[in-house]
């Protein structure tokens, strides 16, 4: 069986103008990029903008890749820049009150809150709900950081290679993201926002 070429061939043999080499990065890069931007795009773009926006940067920048660590990593860091770009442009720092949560969200929250949240029998659509909407009270860079580690399930192996940072880097980045989550979702409590 023939095994496909590596994706820094295909980058080296677009780059010369070979076509049928670009589609070929595209459509085994599309599955990465996709789970990248659906996880952390700003929520008034869209996936399919977004990831165009990616796949463009990608062939614009293809001289610019060294080589010295794999294509789908820099494509990956790529991918997370963008995204992070997007949701710092957009500025969306949004004012959600109690009252806008369904009657599920709101029971999330309350758990959340009073240290006795079950995921085991907590509704799964309403706990990424309030999730999102917690997380959306972050900095773009804490928002991904948490999303990958605590609702992706990623390793910090991982989002440290994600984010060409060291490991120990990104338990600090993370220990600081839940605390300052923690202490906006009180504040907004006190206010009585939520």
């Amino acid at each position: 069986m023939h095994e496909p070429p590596p994706l820094s061939e295909l980058a080296r043999a677009s780059l010369a103008g070979d076509a049928a080499a670009g589609e070929e990065l595209v459509e085994r890069l599309y599955p990465l990029v996709l789970h990248i931007v659906r996880a952390h795009r700003a929520r008034r773009t869209g996936v399919d903008d977004l990831t165009q926006e990616v796949f463009l940067k990608m062939f614009s920048r293809l001289a610019q890749y060294r080589g010295d660590s794999p294509f789908e990593h820099w494509v990956s860091r790529l991918a997370v820049t963008t995204c992070l770009d997007r949701l710092k442009h957009e500025r969306r720092r949004p004012e959600w009150r109690r009252a806008d949560l369904g009657e599920a969200e709101a029971k999330v929250f309350d758990d959340l809150l009073a240290g006795a949240f079950d995921p085991e029998s907590a509704d799964a659509a309403a706990s990424r709900e309030v999730a999102g909407r917690l997380l959306d009270l972050l900095e773009p860079e804490e928002r991904a950081l948490l999303a990958w580690l605590d609702l992706d399930g990623e390793t910090v192996a991982m989002v440290a290679a994600r984010m060409g940072l060291g490991e120990s880097a990104i338990k600090m980045r993370a220990l600081r993201a839940r605390r300052r989550l923690r202490e906006t979702a009180e504040a907004l409590r006190r206010k009585g926002l939520l």
